[in-house]
């Protein structure tokens, strides 16, 4: 028996998403990007599954429980109704050595295997370096965003295979097939809100 096999986006949440809250915790701090609904509705209906992968270590670090992250998954999802396939956190210090800690690809490989995903056609996309490398190591090219902590890294850093002002922008990027080459830089001037 053969199962369908899945194009797929892997997105960093904080500073990618949402705007970026040091440990986020608290319904209220929620504040999801006026842009990704619009963005992850432009995924689904080219035809990508969507899988939110990110480090949570405020869990390993006692800041907050592991039921209070996913009371803001819960938000999203509602806020964000039918866009997002699943949600894979790793809750551990970035000392513990596991295998679900961003850059490692536990959180990737867990989806992989229950969506069956096709990695050749899926993307990683973050605003950090960690999320980058997060993507080559699985395999995946990659999309850094100019929100969060993606803001601070310098143009000259050609590590992702296309550079975007938001998600939106990224997305727009990926759709429109503007990645030369594995390691092409493609920096676009659209607005950063639509």
């Amino acid at each position: 028996m053969s199962y369908p096999v899945n194009k797929a986006v892997f997105i960093d949440r904080d500073g990618t998403l949402i705007e970026e809250v040091n440990f986020l915790s608290r319904l209220e701090d929620l504040q999801i990007f006026p842009f990704t609904s619009k963005a992850l509705t432009m995924l689904r209906e080219n035809g990508f599954k969507i899988h939110v992968v990110t480090n949570q270590s405020g869990i390993g670090r006692g800041i907050y429980t592991e039921q209070d992250m996913h009371s803001i998954h819960r938000q999203m999802t509602a806020d964000l109704p039918g866009l997002i396939d699943s949600f894979h956190f790793c809750p551990h210090l970035p000392d513990a050595g596991c295998r679900c800690r961003k850059p490692n690809t536990g959180m990737i490989d867990e989806a992989s295997a229950a969506y069956t995903l096709d990695r050749r056609n899926s993307w990683m996309i973050g605003d950090k370096y960690l999320d980058i490398q997060t993507g080559k190591n699985a395999g995946l090219r990659s999309a850094l965003v100019r929100t969060g902590y993606g803001e601070r890294i310098s143009d000259t850093d050609q590590i992702a295979d296309i550079i975007g002002r938001n998600l939106l922008d990224a997305v727009d990027l990926i759709l429109q097939g503007s990645v030369k080459g594995s390691l092409a830089t493609a920096v676009s001037g659209s607005e950063a809100e639509r």
